[in-house]
């Protein structure tokens, strides 16, 4: 410590009035540790430690039985399904808590077993200003969705105190992906001008300065701008490290524009370097290249990615090109080796890994980037099955109950009971801060109401497990009992027949004078600043329509209905600010509406959504729910043990979606014939234009 006595008392005076100290005294506390060490306000050396069990959300295998070659990597049942070995991995939430599950869980075990985690590529926001609202197509006008509330709070924490939270947020991750990169793994992380002269510290001081293996330029010369006081900005950085010392990247062929005639070049033993081939005559032997190796500076264009006519393009803001994935893949890993997405975006690393025979991890935040990279990865396993090669199965995971528990300070590890005891001690707390979230004021009295908004009374639904029809039936009764007309049910999740629930309610309980809404709690309840400042939506429970039809031992499911009362947009507030003579596209109450005030003040209402197939992007079919249990194992190493959550996996045997190219929908599933008679509950899942998923379960009978 190079403090003189004067500047100690003066900074323990300074401590004790919680005041700031001079950057000069910092840099002079440290100065002894590191010739350069990078200090940030809020910097901490602490690591998230939780380990939360993954739900399996879906399962997604396009059967195999039209290939021809034989599969050895895995075996299939008589579906083609994929029968054992690694199954790809799209996890929905936050990353910092995934990678600490991965870090600390059971998953860390099947990763290793795999040969464990040889490359990492990752793209973190480093875009100031950007978000994660897109533009969804309806009948040819573009309406903004935009960003949930949870991306909202995950941009405010990156970057709300500019470049200081960005790199909290970014070091805690690296460390956690330093821990479950294997031995000889390496990462790549995709940076811009702003970000990497900071970002090459930490890298520097996680993975070692020593292990520092590239610095590479991506130049996108197809990118044209028309700066007029400085040179544009045409590249991104990539910078790659090694987990430890010795790692040797793999050299990547690319095709030149044109031949290109050259000295051969050899290897010397004698000079200990490449020099120029000669022949027996001593005169240097010029050969003719199609091909050279990459080098630091990869030109690979944009407009794959940015113009609506190409394969590529998906309308995702921050999608990179295949071309770039690939040559990253290619360079770190082999066919076989497991490969990491941290950031998954529109899931360029999970597409490109699956095409080069690698096995991949990916998650992200959002969830329309969970959405886009799903129908993305179908359309990869279509794409490998008509070229008769070989494809694994994905599943979409999350965290499920386990996060909000953690959130709300229930430990994962506790037994099933003990879990049960501490969130009975806690339910009132839990309902006073769901009550907060929802604005609604408490009463006494009831056994199953709980709290009164705008006339309406309102139950909030448990933590952990899925409102059911039994609870709404409870309800209704001390509703009915009580003379009360109206009510909201607020719940996290809601059984999986909720079209059947729904019926239940409009037929039923509708018709005896009581309203029943089901509304769903935004998992953004536990920030404390989204409550605060009013942000939570609860938005309303879809309503889903499908019907079978039976012939002999197939079975046809047809979606009839669906109806979406979501709310994004104030139509009042924004027929007051708009301008004259423009318009404005928005969602208000399950319609899609465009507003257009002309020059004289005069307002225009048209409905973009013409019928509710508008509404749907993506529905698929489970023809054996309840075939397969959904098992998670909790605890760490030895400790851990499996427990059935009581739900099943959602097998996706049939999907139609929509995407750029094509967006037609079909409405009517493939046949489907059951082997064995009996009865059978068939999933229907729908993910609608704004990606939110609901569910019906049809029952048919086989004889």
């Amino acid at each position: 410590m190079n403090l003189t006595d004067n500047e100690k008392n003066e900074v323990l005076e300074l401590i004790k009035q919680g005041k700031k100290l001079p950057k000069e005294y910092i840099y002079k506390l440290y100065q002894d540790d590191e010739d350069v060490f990078l200090f940030w306000n809020g910097r901490t050396e602490s690591v998230t430690n939780a380990v939360l069990p993954f739900h399996s959300i879906e399962h997604i295998d396009e059967p195999r039985k039209e290939i021809q070659t034989e599969d050895t990597l895995f075996g299939t049942d008589d579906r083609g399904r994929q029968l054992k070995g690694w199954t790809n991995k799209l996890i929905w939430g936050d990353n910092k808590l995934i990678l600490s599950s991965l870090v600390n869980g059971a998953l860390r075990k099947e990763i290793e077993a795999e040969g464990g985690l040889k490359l990492v590529y990752i793209d973190p926001p480093f875009a100031v200003g950007a978000d994660f609202s897109y533009d969804i197509s309806i009948n040819g006008e573009d309406v903004n969705k935009k960003q949930s509330i949870i991306e909202e709070i995950a941009y405010r924490d990156t970057w709300g105190r500019g470049i200081s939270s960005y790199l909290s947020m970014l070091y805690e991750r690296l460390k956690l992906i330093h821990s479950l990169l294997a031995e000889d793994g390496s990462i790549f992380v995709h940076l811009d001008e702003r970000t990497d002269f900071f970002i090459r510290i930490i890298l520097n001081e996680v993975f070692g300065e020593t292990n520092f293996l590239n610095h590479i330029i991506w130049y996108y010369s197809d990118n044209f701008q028309g700066n007029l006081t400085r040179f544009a900005n045409n590249h991104n950085i990539i910078l790659a490290y090694s987990k430890n010392a010795g790692k040797k990247l793999n050299r990547v062929s690319i095709p030149l524009d044109k031949t290109v005639k050259r000295d051969k070049r050899v290897w010397s033993k004698e000079l200990g370097k490449i020099v120029a081939g000669r022949d027996e005559n001593g005169k240097i032997i010029y050969e003719d290249y199609t091909t050279k190796f990459a080098d630091d500076v990869w030109i690979i264009g944009q407009s794959s990615v940015t113009k609506s006519a190409s394969e590529e393009y998906l309308g995702y803001p921050t999608q990179k090109p295949i071309e770039l994935l690939r040559r990253v893949i290619e360079s770190a890993s082999k066919e076989g080796d497991l490969v990491a997405d941290f950031f998954c975006g529109s899931g360029t690393t999970a597409a490109v890994s699956e095409k080069l025979g690698r096995k991949w991890i990916t998650c992200d935040l959002g969830r329309f980037a969970i959405h886009t990279a799903r129908k993305r990865l179908i359309q990869v396993q279509r794409e490998l099955k008509k070229e008769n090669k070989a494809y694994r199965a994905f599943e979409v995971l999350n965290l499920g109950k386990y996060e909000r528990q953690f959130f709300f300070g229930v430990p994962a590890n506790l037994t099933e009971a003990e879990q049960t005891a501490l969130l009975e001690q806690k339910q009132e707390k839990y309902i006073d801060l769901i009550l907060e979230g929802y604005s609604a004021q408490r009463v006494s009295g009831f056994k199953m109401l709980h709290a009164k908004k705008a006339g309406r009374y309102v139950h909030v639904g448990p933590l952990s497990v899925p409102v059911t029809r039994t609870l709404i039936e409870e309800i209704f009764e001390e509703c009915r009992t009580n003379l009360i007309t109206q009510v909201d049910v607020l719940g996290f999740e809601f059984e999986m027949n909720l079209t059947g629930m729904n019926t239940f309610i409009k037929e039923t309980i509708l018709s005896k004078g009581v309203d029943v809404r089901l509304r769903y709690i935004p998992k953004e309840v536990f920030d404390k600043r989204a409550v605060d400042k009013g942000q939570l939506k609860f938005y309303d429970v879809a309503y889903l329509q499908a019907k079978s039809k039976v012939n002999k031992k197939e079975v046809i499911i047809e979606l009839t209905n669906f109806t979406s009362n979501y709310t994004q947009d104030d139509l009042e507030d924004l027929e007051q600010s708009l301008k004259k003579g423009s318009s404005k596209v928005i969602i208000e109450n399950g319609q899609i509406i465009k507003l257009t005030k002309d020059q004289h003040g005069i307002m225009q209402r048209e409905s973009v959504t013409k019928n509710w197939i508008d509404w749907i992007d993506y529905w698929s079919v489970d023809f054996d729910y309840e075939s397969k249990k959904e098992i998670i194992k909790i605890g760490i190493s030895e400790e851990q043990k499996e427990v059935w959550t009581g739900n099943y996996i959602f097998e996706n045997e049939w999907q139609s979606f929509r995407t750029k190219k094509n967006p037609a929908l079909e409405l009517k599933s493939v046949p489907h014939e059951y082997t064995k008679p009996g009865r059978y509950k068939i999933m229907v899942k729908v993910v609608d234009i704004l990606g939110v998923d609901t569910s019906q379960v049809v029952e048919v009978e086989i004889k």
